[in-house]
């Protein structure tokens, strides 16, 4: 079976072009001429079925000849929000990981602990639009710049918001808390299909405890990714998956 590649053109179909770098590498690594057809995405939920009529290493232009509305196999909005690693090419990792299984959203968090304090973001977009041809998608996931925690945590947002962190209750709560006692379900238990879902991951220090604490007065439920201990990247890729998983399942 001839391997299917599909090209990111955001403009589509009113500038009917690829962008410089989708040309170069159509005409220059896949060898694509006048007349051959060529399947196109603008990211925003819509494949193109089109044919190049005119093939030069900065300019392709295209004819539609077909246009498919793709159904997401995932009710709701699947919404991470992460700490960035020190380390980017772990983030990067999480990033092409979470838009390859489906994830809408991926919004950086400015926290107490964490060791980055700027993100640019060009490379991680050009990572997500690769990674989305890859898995064969026609939505891109929306990337949102790194944002300070209490000013993230006072957006609103329609669905449930959850928090992962790795404090013991009683350290959270107060010293009232009775031994044993756990108010932190599993994430998957917690899932409801259909609905849109947010989840907070804090950064290699863990978020601090007035972090925990003002995103649950703000109304986030805090939530266990199992009994491992996981890197920032692992614990936000098994949150991914999880949500993901759950709006898979029919509401």
């Amino acid at each position: 079976m001839k391997e299917l590649h599909l090209f990111y053109a955001p403009d589509l179909p009113a500038a009917p072009s690829l962008p410089q770098d989708e040309a170069v590498h159509a005409v220059r690594v896949l060898r694509m001429h006048e007349g051959d057809e060529l399947a196109c995405t603008d990211g925003r939920g819509t494949f193109y079925q089109t044919r190049i009529v005119e093939a030069t290493p900065k300019r392709l232009r295209v004819e539609v000849e077909q246009t498919q509305t793709w159904q997401k196999p995932w009710q709701g909005n699947v919404c991470i929000a992460v700490a960035p690693t020190k380390n980017l090419d772990r983030m990067e990792w999480f990033a092409e990981k979470a838009t390859e299984i489906g994830v809408d959203r991926i919004s950086l968090l400015r926290t107490d602990f964490g060791l980055r304090r700027e993100v640019k973001t060009e490379r991680l977009q050009r990572i997500l639009v690769g990674a989305m041809k890859q898995s064969h998608k026609a939505l891109l996931p929306t990337l949102e710049p790194m944002t300070d925690f209490a000013r993230f945590i006072a957006q609103p947002f329609n669905g449930d918001r959850f928090i992962a962190h790795c404090y013991d209750d009683r350290s959270v709560s107060g010293s009232d808390t009775p031994e044993g006692f756990s108010a932190r379900p599993f994430l998957s238990d917690v899932l409801q299909a259909g609905r849109n879902a947010l989840l907070l991951v804090g950064p290699e220090g863990d978020f601090s405890l007035d972090e925990v604490r003002a995103a649950m007065a703000a109304g986030f439920r805090p939530v266990s990714l199992g009994e491992s201990r996981l890197r920032t990247e692992t614990a936000a890729l098994v949150g991914v998956h999880l949500m993901h998983l759950a709006a898979r399942r029919r509401a």
